[in-house]
């Protein structure tokens, strides 16, 4: 039996990154109505031009502050763009449109750079500590710590403040919204562009965590939006639960020759038991946490 101790350390960070993009999933959906396809390709941006401006001789913090500003400036263009003309569509509309920006991405993105390989190297990275015998570095404590804190902090944005009372308001009803005065334009480009924020920071720290390809990246939207899946696109604590529950089954078969090279599908297997095992009538009950 292996020791599966360095995996579990592995899969929380992972599985926090997962979380973490899932979380912007979910906030965006509950304000818009809008499931974002492009969060795995808007975190791949923002981990490149992270990458870029410290290779021109930016140091990383900088960097990686203008990578997140990337990825907030792509989502407010499009939340300007395309989703106020989408808006009164149905929701397959609105969510192929994503997929079109993400497609997008992806491309531009290896046009720009291409599939050379390449490591994004994070300060945190060389401060590590010991526990229980394994060595936990500095970003996996990071990536653990910052969704925890996103978790509190958007759940008391959306409960205790007037933008989150708006951001509720305008994903039950657009029309009504704007009838009884709320600047719907306003809190759509917020809700996208909190939306960019998160998808950067966690393209960032993945970019930290794993070969840093544009592909590879834009594919974290796949366990993101399995991790909302079982928030069932309202809950950020369930979805930080599914989040952690993927990065850790995906790192756990890593060390098992049978299963490692099927590991990839953890996230469809969770997405598809959860929408098994859960009611119908729960994912269309009232956006609350």
């Amino acid at each position: 039996m292996p020791d599966l101790m360095p995996f579990v350390v592995t899969g929380l960070a992972l599985g926090g990154v997962y979380a973490l993009a899932g979380i912007g999933i979910v906030v965006l959906f509950r304000a818009t109505g809008e499931l974002n396809f492009a969060c795995g390709a808007i975190g791949a941006a923002a981990a490149m031009v992270t990458w870029q401006t410290h290779d021109w001789g930016l140091p990383i913090l900088p960097s990686a502050l203008a990578g997140v500003a990337v990825a907030t400036l792509i989502c407010l263009g499009y939340g300007t763009i395309v989703s106020t003309r989408v808006a009164q569509r149905s929701a397959m509309v609105k969510a192929v449109a994503t997929l079109g920006l993400a497609l997008f991405l992806m491309g531009l993105l290896y046009f720009i750079w291409g599939d050379t390989p390449r490591r994004l190297r994070l300060p945190l990275t060389a401060l590590n500590t010991q526990a229980f015998g394994v060595r936990i570095t500095g970003v996996r404590v990071l990536a653990f710590a910052l969704v925890l804190i996103s978790v509190i902090g958007i759940t008391a944005l959306l409960l205790r403040t007037r933008l989150g009372l708006w951001m509720r308001a305008l994903a039950d009803n657009r029309d009504l919204s704007a009838l009884i005065g709320i600047n719907v334009s306003q809190v759509t480009l917020m809700a996208w562009g909190l939306a960019g924020v998160l998808a950067g920071a966690s393209g960032v720290l993945l970019g930290s965590l794993v070969r840093l390809e544009p592909g590879i990246l834009t594919f974290m939207v796949v366990p993101a939006i399995a991790a909302a899946v079982v928030g069932l696109l309202r809950s950020l604590w369930l979805t930080l639960a599914g989040g952690l529950l993927i990065g850790l089954l995906e790192a756990l078969a890593t060390p098992f020759a049978l299963i490692a090279p099927y590991r990839q599908m953890v996230p469809f297997l969770v997405a598809i038991l959860v929408m098994l095992l859960i009611p119908p009538r729960l994912f269309d009950k009232e956006r609350t946490s």
